[in-house]
């Protein structure tokens, strides 16, 4: 049995030149770019199958290379630079993820596209790792779950602002300025991280072996489990959120971006209320959280016939999505010991897991001919699922604790 770490707290020789809020500003931006940059992508599909001859099944290519890059990057880059500084991390991974945007940008072949994609996944996960720790060092240990809940708002903020916003550019300049904006906004992430953060080494001890331990943890698994199957559900419903609201709610396509606002207000509110509640207690949070997504998934059947009733619920399904986030982040980072940029990169890998698992169980349910709505229940089956593995690991840990 291997002890858990301690909690993160605060190191007075962490503290940011300019203040804690501009510290957690540059990180958050960092959130943003990457949001920005893999959700928008998604809207511009038509234009880039258009623009290099390809049909828009075989242009969604180009998503599935992102989330492989996510799901690669995470523990290799974790593992690999676990001796390099905190803050020359996340200076180097923005900087690799812009000069990939701006490879795609000037992609000339389908083939190009998707492997230019595919590198700008790969900093994906360990950023959100590192930047996590780093936000979690800046304050007191009973805050750290808030701090990296306000640090994932930029990842909430993307779908109401920088997705949108990216979205008309594409179609205004051609889909490559885009990704024109994406890696800019991703300069613009490492120059405010190296002047906001103090240099930050790596622990004494840490090295590549030492974080590859995180995978012989049972806890490290199970956690994981618990995003990649209970986050699962939102995207069951989300990827196929446009003709619901159409087919079902009677929405015509212009709304339908409103909406979709009205799930990133939800999962602003959400990131902030999971970082409030984790603190209070991290499984028990998990748990709540899992609870109110098959809540909210479950009521996706009742509520999708009636507009006003679906764009409410919708605002929950954000909610109570995002609110997943900090307890899981703060709980792989509390029970990491040595291997903490590896499990708390890890998460975002689960979470990219979820994302294909959900689409596509989604997909089946409709293919087989049972409605649009019908992805509710999947995703609440999910979360149903997520809040098992929670079941499994609260037992575990609480006779490993008594061993």
């Amino acid at each position: 049995m291997h002890a858990a770490s301690p909690p993160i707290t605060a190191d007075s020789s962490n503290t940011p030149p300019h203040g804690t809020a501009l510290a957690e500003l540059a990180l958050a931006l960092g959130g943003f770019a990457l949001g920005t940059g893999e959700f928008a992508s998604m809207g511009l599909l038509p234009d880039v199958a258009r623009d290099v001859h390809v049909s828009i099944p075989v242009a969604g290519h180009m998503i599935s290379a992102y989330a492989l890059g996510v799901v690669i990057g995470a523990p290799v880059l974790a593992a690999v630079f676990a001796r390099a500084g905190r803050r020359a991390m996340l200076v180097g991974l923005m900087v690799f993820f812009a000069c990939a945007n701006g490879l795609c940008a000037v992609a000339s072949s389908y083939g190009l596209i998707v492997a230019a994609r595919f590198l700008a996944g790969l900093p994906h996960g360990a950023y959100f790792g590192i930047a996590s720790l780093v936000a979690a060092s800046l304050v007191p240990a009973d805050k750290r779950a808030q701090a990296v809940a306000r640090m994932m708002l930029g990842l909430s903020c993307a779908n109401i602002v920088g997705v949108p916003f990216a979205t008309w550019v594409g179609q205004a300049a051609g889909w490559r300025a885009a990704f024109v904006v994406v890696a800019a906004i991703g300069v613009a992430t490492a120059v405010l991280c190296r002047l906001m953060l103090r240099p930050m080494p790596a622990p004494d001890n840490t090295s590549p072996l030492t974080e590859l331990g995180a995978l012989r943890r049972g806890q490290v698994w199970l956690t994981l489990g618990i995003a990649a199957i209970g986050f699962g559900g939102v995207f069951a419903v989300y990827s196929y959120i446009t003709p619901m609201l159409t087919q079902v709610s009677g929405m015509t396509e212009a709304h339908v971006p409103l909406v979709l606002s009205v799930i990133g207000a939800g999962m602003v509110a959400g990131s902030l209320f999971g970082g409030w509640l984790a603190d209070r207690g991290v499984m028990r949070a998990i748990a709540i959280t899992l609870v109110l997504n098959i809540v909210t998934l479950g009521l996706v059947m009742i509520t999708a016939h009636s507009v006003l009733l679906v764009t409410i619920n919708m605002f929950f399904v954000g909610f109570a999505a995002l609110s997943m986030g900090p307890p899981l982040q703060t709980r792989l980072m509390d029970i990491a010991a040595d291997a903490q940029a590896l499990a708390a990169s890890l998460n975002h890998s689960a979470f990219n897991t979820a994302n294909a698992l959900g689409a596509w169980l989604g997909g089946v349910a409709i293919a087989s001919g049972l409605g649009w709505t019908s992805t509710g229940p999947i995703g609440a089956l999910l979360a149903a699922g997520g809040l098992a593995i929670w079941f499994v690991a609260w037992h575990t840990g609480r006779h490993g604790r008594a061993a």
